[in-house]
């Protein structure tokens, strides 16, 4: 599949991982509608993605499940930073918190508080992913035309997620677009890999590179409801 037969109009865009890259950028685009789950986690690998989809993310983010790790970032609603006492100086940090079953990590959902542990905050987080979840799901299977992106795949991860996204989705249409960084490239290049529904994009090895990412969503777009 090639890049220009990616570019046509959609009713639901998807950010897949492995970072928060591709929904910055489709945000920038003006391609992101509403908050998804994976929007600002950090997916290190595909399979674990594949299985959470594959399990209509049951279990996702359970407190059993999760666990604090040693790097923090900046809490984000949606995106959006938040100042403490409307400080512009001095940004909110929040914990990296780990999903163990999926191996997901939750970069910007969990404030860091003087004297305060990092699960007080877990219940509203819970409430607003499970709603966050549900809008999603309704989204997913009531669209007719769906791009999902992922930032690196390897190809039998690919394999394994055009087969679950066959299934979850049938009738509906879908096109997945891997983009792939190569170290020292210096413009998006087309691979293939021959697997039905999936273009994979040679990519230079920087997320943060907004040239490349508008070459590749021009001229994509999504339908308003």
């Amino acid at each position: 599949m090639n890049l220009q037969d990616v570019k046509k109009s959609y009713d639901l865009i998807v950010s897949l991982g492995m970072s928060c890259a591709p929904a910055i950028n489709m945000q920038r685009n003006n391609l992101r509608t509403f908050s998804m789950p994976l929007d600002w986690m950090i997916s290190y690998s595909l399979t674990d993605v594949n299985r959470l989809y594959k399990n209509r993310f049951q279990n996702f983010m359970e407190l059993t499940n999760l666990q604090m790790l040693e790097e923090t970032h900046f809490f984000l609603e949606d995106g959006v930073p938040a100042y403490p006492n409307g400080n512009k100086n001095a940004l909110v940090k929040s914990y990296f918190i780990q999903d163990t079953f999926y191996n997901i990590v939750s970069v910007h959902d969990f404030p860091i508080t003087l004297g305060k542990h990092w699960s007080t905050t877990y219940p509203s987080y819970k409430a607003k992913l499970d709603l966050r979840i549900k809008r999603f799901w309704d989204k997913l299977l009531s669209s007719k035309k769906i791009l999902f992106i992922r930032w690196f795949a390897t190809y039998e991860q690919a394999v394994e997620l055009q087969a679950i996204l066959s299934d979850i989705l049938k009738p509906n249409e879908f096109t997945v677009l891997i983009l792939y960084p190569v170290r020292e490239l210096t413009s998006v290049r087309e691979i293939h890999w021959n697997i039905n529904h999936i273009c994979v994009l040679e990519f230079p090895d920087d997320m943060n590179d907004y040239d490349s990412w508008d070459y590749i969503l021009k001229d994509i777009q999504i339908t308003s409801d």
